[in-house]
């Protein structure tokens, strides 16, 4: 079924209405910073006996950014999360006496995500019960159930989790290891992958998770290492999964290596498999030894020698873990997502550095990141720069707004009409953080953003009442959103609507400030 049909006609709200005033908006809002906002607000609910997390704690204080630009702690935590939710930048800011300590001690407060309280958002995921399947029993559930809950639980998770640069890595590494779910067993095998793979590993050792992704049952499917094998001296290796190994996981394509260390890494891994076939223990990593290419082998100029059976594996991923190239390659990856595109060369050179030093130490490295002058950015130059993609920009809407969702079909119906629909990327580059591509999914996020202002999108449930109460007026609300005073255009425009609570909201979340972080 086409994901369109679902989707909602402004029935209430005029589209030259509509379309002028945002016209207006962009006039001025080109340059500022839109951030979204988490929240499980005060005022949660239960959604049909589906209890999405009511927190009574969480009292405010309601503050909002008071400076006409973005200032440093709007900056700082919009950069680590999908956004603030109403009472975050009031708790924020009162973590240190000056912006700067308030939004260091932020970010040292995510570092450690195990120290976070976040019983709200485990209680709203449990109900994705698959999730916590073994990897033997995904099979009795069926594809389309599995994709959904997987979908929804990532969404879940970047709504209402308090762990929020846990959750942004947990995005990137994602798209780093990209699996499409579409193909074979990955239709089965990728929830296993997210929860034993990505979601294990996200803020830990990179060897270790670079080592978890090689022998995953839904890598070895998605890149064909599972029919790598070399049983007779004739056979040739597929070379897939060590092509994509050295130019996507490590070292990039420029990293240094040739087209004979792909055929000499392909011969390494040889003999991994999954059982694919039979009724017990499907889906189970296995080595064959009688399919591996026992031999001696040279990678990136390093003998290894002949003998070795599945320590080949062992021998190659410490080559590549913590290669120079592979340092750099990380540090631009990282650097593009939390600083600019393109990333600045002396921050990329102090995270590849701190990778190394580490020995590839995530947490390690983002600290080194986070305190580099290019991520702090005292000057501007970098605030409010990096659009959102589709998976940010729905998230950050529904925390801006203290919307309460079950993520169900709907809301993932947008998320394919914006072209960034959980784990379906076809090919293994992952979706990309570059605005370019995502340039063209602007009406559908007008579309979006309308729908969820005059509460139109089923599952989702936003009450704009309480939200005005909690900031007082219109304008601190602007603020809120956007994460500044409103410009003098964006301020004419939300005046203009005042007499309708959603449509202000609306052409707030639909604005070019908030679609930007």
């Amino acid at each position: 079924m086409s994901p369109r049909r679902h989707l909602p006609t402004r029935r209430d709200l005029s589209r030259r209405g509509f379309l002028g005033t945002s016209a207006l908006l962009a006039l001025g809002a080109c340059t500022g910073c839109g951030d979204g906002t988490d929240l499980i607000p005060a005022w949660g609910f239960d959604f049909g006996g589906w209890d999405t997390g009511r927190d009574p704690e969480v009292a405010g204080p309601f503050d909002v950014p008071a400076a006409q630009k973005i200032d440093l702690v709007r900056h700082v935590a919009g950069r680590v999360s999908f956004g603030l939710r109403p009472d975050d930048y009031g708790r924020i800011r009162g973590l240190g006496a000056t912006q700067e300590d308030a939004a260091r001690a932020f970010l040292e407060e995510q570092l450690a995500p195990e120290s976070i309280e976040d019983e709200s958002a485990r209680l709203i995921v449990r109900r994705l019960e698959t999730l916590d399947e073994p990897v033997g029993m995904l099979f009795e559930f069926q594809p389309d159930l599995l994709l959904r809950e997987l979908s929804r639980g990532a969404l879940l998770r970047a709504v209402y989790s308090r762990r929020q640069l846990f959750e942004v890595m947990v995005s990137f590494w994602t798209d780093h290891f990209n699996i499409d779910v579409s193909k074979g067993d990955c239709r089965w095998l990728k929830t296993a992958d997210d929860r034993d793979v990505v979601r294990a590993h996200a803020l830990g050792s990179f060897p270790e998770l670079l080592r978890a992704s090689a022998t995953s049952p839904a890598m070895l499917w998605y890149l064909d290492g599972r029919t790598n094998r070399r049983r007779t001296p004739d056979e040739r290796p597929n070379e897939n999964y060590a092509r994509e190994l050295l130019e996507l996981h490590t070292l990039g394509v420029d990293g240094g290596y040739t087209q004979q260390d792909v055929m000499e890494v392909a011969r390494c891994l040889t003999g991994w498999t999954v059982r694919s076939e039979e009724k017990f223990f499907k889906g189970r990593v296995e080595f064959r030894p009688d399919e591996h290419d026992n031999g001696a082998k040279t990678v990136l100029g390093h003998r290894i020698p002949s003998g070795l059976g599945r320590r080949d594996l062992d021998r190659v991923l410490d080559l590549v873990a913590l290669h120079p190239s592979t340092a750099r390659f990380l540090a631009t990856k990282l650097c593009r997502r939390f600083i600019a595109t393109p990333p600045p060369t002396n921050a990329v050179d102090v995270v590849a550095q701190a990778f190394l030093d580490s020995r590839g130490d995530i947490r390690s490295t983002l600290r080194a990141l986070f305190q580099t002058p290019e991520f702090f950015d005292e000057h501007s130059r970098y605030r409010g720069n990096r659009l959102k993609r589709p998976f940010h920009f729905v998230v950050s809407a529904l925390r801006t707004t203290g919307a309460q969702t079950r993520a169900d079909d709907r809301l993932l119906d947008y998320l394919l009409s914006m072209g960034q629909a959980p784990f379906q990327h076809p090919t293994p580059d992952g979706y990309p953080e570059e605005e370019t591509p995502w340039l063209g999914t602007l009406v559908w996020r007008w579309k979006f953003a309308v729908a969820l202002a005059e509460n139109r999108i089923p599952d989702v449930s936003l009450r704009i009442e309480s939200l005005l109460r909690e900031f007082g007026d219109l304008e601190d609300l602007a603020r809120h959103v956007l994460g500044r005073q409103p410009t003098a255009a964006e301020r004419s425009g939300i005046l203009r609507s005042a007499s309708r609570g959603p449509q202000a909201l609306a052409l707030l979340v639909a604005s070019p400030a908030f679609q930007r972080f």
